[in-house]
């Protein structure tokens, strides 16, 4: 590595930092007089407490958009700094210089993530372009089923194959059901230039066969009645590995680890799972970096490891560096996207902006994080130093562990000699159910058990001990996954995220209390809006309720169209989404892209994050416990189908149907009030414009919602039984809301 020449360099968004930082100036100018007007507003009628002008609704109106300015003032954070980075793994040391990595593939449930496509991502793990000798792979079955240990068995005959087809060839696909699947011609292309053509296609066609015997065999395995997750059962720990020497493995270690399950014990969720490898690992392979990857996130791009080993080995930002976030890419996406399921605002927004300060926070999967940092609770310059009895205290009662622990990583261990019967049965202990008992893991020590969303919470409690992170978005997608192709899904997800982070917004770790005095605080700001977005759902419900029923009943909430302070709410309400329409053009998505996120970030609002606030509260007072649901990896092909079409799949619990349904029908009845009165009395029109064009942006935003009660027929559609409960819903809500808005 030439010392004169960096490995990465940075690039700072200039243009679009002037325009965020104007866009940051007139709508604070803007949110400050509107937030004057509620309250001079408010204190004028308490003070003359002039009984036709109610109160209740004018202070919940503010409320509303008190917190919405708060929220909106924590978001500024990832504009202020955006940047990208550009890195040249061709300045890399050589391969006997560069660190060994261990990857972390984790799985919980075979019928929701099928095997044959956790396979394909373990395989393509495997095929990385790093020196094999130097790269390990763990299988986490949280499941502990004895189906995905048969399947990765499979897996490891097929790899002696696929590994040295990549690696000879160059193959940039390196995921066998991707390359076989949609051809790759760029990858032809390449490798006719080095070999003969007729050499290339006969090898290619040769382990295609292999490939789809491979298949059959897996599929065959899913398909036996043992497919199915084992919530009580003693932990197995099973190594493959080539017996060659480092530098004449043909592939990678392959190891599978299910820890151990007993229902008196606690689940501990993704985060214990992550654990038991940290443990598993340091006795085996104990490689200083870790790739973090999902179940259905595989390996697209050979180079990602090269690509994060530039800013892992940069001298200027090794020794604070925690870890490498790529993006999430999906290759299901529709070109409509309805669900948002591309991610765009996170991987494309927001990211790219923490990356200005001190880095992005984990994202679950796709990283390359360095052992230490997530690891170790004590500085690991102390570790020598440290009596055995106070490290016993942190990492549990594993001598071995500690040992590993203290001579930090491995990186030319020989395997043959090394995993002796004692070792793995040690590795086994490592995984049981009481090892971490009277230890600091989970809580001082590895990723972290206070909230379910464990990235969230281990990367800000890592950024708070002054590590930063790098986010890298390569022009061709490192690893691709499946996006959520139903609204069923959606919401679980957004209810689950929900209440880890609202947990932690209302924990003794809330970022804005938290954070300030151990990060930048714009990073503070970022982690606190994180946690407290969801709470947006306290003015969503406002917002879709109050000004509707003061319509309704003759209650004007909002200045009249001839006054200044229109003008101010015109701005707001302009400003944002002009802001948002630019940041979607130029992130290349299409202008539908705004309809789509504002539409289920109302969806979201509305049901998942009161649901997921309601757990976490429940839970912070002990009426409720923890709960983690994968999402569903089985695409059905009737969703599929709706997904593409950009309908949405209305096949979702009534938990979630009711609240949609009730508010979009009395936004409905507001709006044809407002238009009535707009057309027999136009003397009201200024008064009542504003409330009347809020009824109909909602009920634009939710026509998807109305379509599925009145217009549709296929399975898709709202049932008729949830229709007519939200005709009562509305009802009720009309009844009592007269009470609440002429108070």
């Amino acid at each position: 590595m030439s010392s004169d020449k960096p490995l990465h360099v940075t690039h700072v968004k200039t243009q679009t930092i002037i325009i965020n930082r104007l866009y940051t100036l007139f709508h604070s100018i803007a949110i400050t007089i509107l937030l004057y007007y509620r309250i001079s507003s408010i204190l004028t009628l308490r003070h003359t407490k002039t009984p036709q002008v109610p109160f209740i609704p004018h202070l919940l109106i503010f409320v509303s958009e008190f917190i919405l300015s708060c929220i909106w003032l924590l978001s500024q954070s990832f504009l202020w700094r955006p940047i990208t980075r550009t890195v040249f793994p061709e300045r890399l040391p050589q391969d006997d210089q560069l660190p060994s990595i261990d990857v972390f593939i984790c799985t919980a449930d075979p019928q929701k993530e099928p095997p044959l496509g956790v396979m394909n991502t373990v395989l393509s793990a495997m095929a990385l372009n790093y020196p094999v000798g130097k790269l390990s792979v763990y299988l986490s079955d949280d499941a502990g089923c004895s189906v995905t240990l048969e399947a990765l068995q499979e897996a490891w005959k097929f790899s002696k194959t696929w590994v040295p087809f990549c690696k000879k060839y160059g193959v940039k696909t390196i995921c066998p059901e991707a390359y076989f699947g949609k051809g790759e011609l760029d990858d032809d292309n390449k490798a006719n230039t080095v070999m003969k053509i007729d050499e290339f296609g006969s090898e290619k066609d040769r382990i295609k066969e292999e490939y789809e015997l491979f298949v059959r065999k897996v599929i065959k395995i899913s398909e036996s009645e043992r497919c199915v997750s084992n919530k009580n059962h003693s932990a197995v720990v099973e190594v493959m590995f080539d017996e060659s020497r480092g530098d004449q493995r043909q592939v990678p270690l392959l190891v599978y680890v299910s820890r151990e399950k007993r229902p008196s014990y606690p689940h501990l969720f993704k985060a214990g799972s992550l654990n038991a490898l940290l443990r598993v690992s340091s006795l085996i392979s104990n490689s200083p970096y870790i790739l973090g990857l999902d179940c259905d996130m595989y390996c697209n791009d050979e180079n990602s490891a090269r690509q994060a080993m530039c800013f892992h080995l940069d001298p200027k930002l090794s020794s604070s560096l925690a870890f490498v976030q790529f993006p999430q890419m999906f290759h299901n996406i529709s070109k409509h996207d309805i669900y948002e399921s591309e991610l765009r605002c996170t991987f494309k927004t927001l990211w790219q902006g923490m990356d200005g300060i001190s880095g992005p926070c984990l994202s679950g999967t796709c990283y390359y994080i360095k052992r230490e940092a997530v690891l170790y609770g004590l500085p690991p310059s102390t570790l020598k130093d440290t009596s055995l009895e106070k490290l016993k205290q942190s990492f549990g009662s594993s001598t071995k562990l500690i040992k590993s622990l203290q001579l930090k990583h491995n990186a030319k261990m020989d395997l043959g000699k090394n995993l002796t019967s004692s070792l793995l049965q040690e590795t086994m202990f490592l995984a049981s159910c009481v090892y971490e008992k009277d230890s600091k893991w989970g809580i001082e020590v590895g990723f972290r058990y206070f909230s379910v969303v464990e990235d969230y919470f281990t990367s800000f409690i890592t950024h708070g001990k002054k590590w930063v992170s790098v986010y890298y978005m390569p022009s061709r997608p490192s690893f691709l996954g499946a996006g959520t192709t139903s609204l069923n899904d959606v919401l679980i997800q957004g209810t689950r995220w929900t209440a880890g982070l609202i947990e932690v917004a209302l924990s003794r770790f809330s970022p804005i209390i938290y954070g300030p005095s151990r990060m930048p605080v714009l990073q503070s700001f970022f982690y606190a809006w994180l946690a407290s977005f969801p709470l947006a759902f306290i003015p969503l419900w406002i917002l879709a309720t109050i000004p509707q029923l003061s319509l309704l009943y003759g209650v004007t909430v909002y200045p009249e169209v001839k006054s200044v302070f229109f003008l101010v709410f015109l701005s707001v309400f302009v400003l944002s989404n002009l802001q948002h329409l630019r940041e979607i053009h130029s992130t290349g998505a299409s202008l539908e892209a705004w309809k789509h996120e504002q539409r289920v970030w109302m969806m979201k609002g509305i049901t998942s994050h009161l649901y997921g606030s309601i757990h976490a509260i429940m839970e912070k007072l002990g009426a409720k416990e923890a709960s983690f649901l994968p999402t569903n990896k089985v695409i059905d092909d009737d969703q599929e189908k709706l997904y593409q079409m950009g309908m949405y799949n209305f096949q979702t619990s009534s938990m979630f149907l009711l609240p949609l349904s009730s508010l979009i029908i009395l936004n409905l009845l507001a709006f044809v009030a407002g238009i009535v009165k707009v057309t027999f009395q136009r003397e009201h029109i200024n008064e009542i414009f504003v409330q009347t064009f809020l009824s109909f942006y909602i009920t634009l935003m939710g026509y998807p919602v109305l379509e599925g009660m009145l217009i549709r027929k296929d399975k898709g559609r709202i049932a008729p039984s949830v229709s007519c409960y939200s005709v009562v819903i509305s009802i009720i809500i009309l009844s009592f809301g007269k009470l609440l808005v002429t108070y």
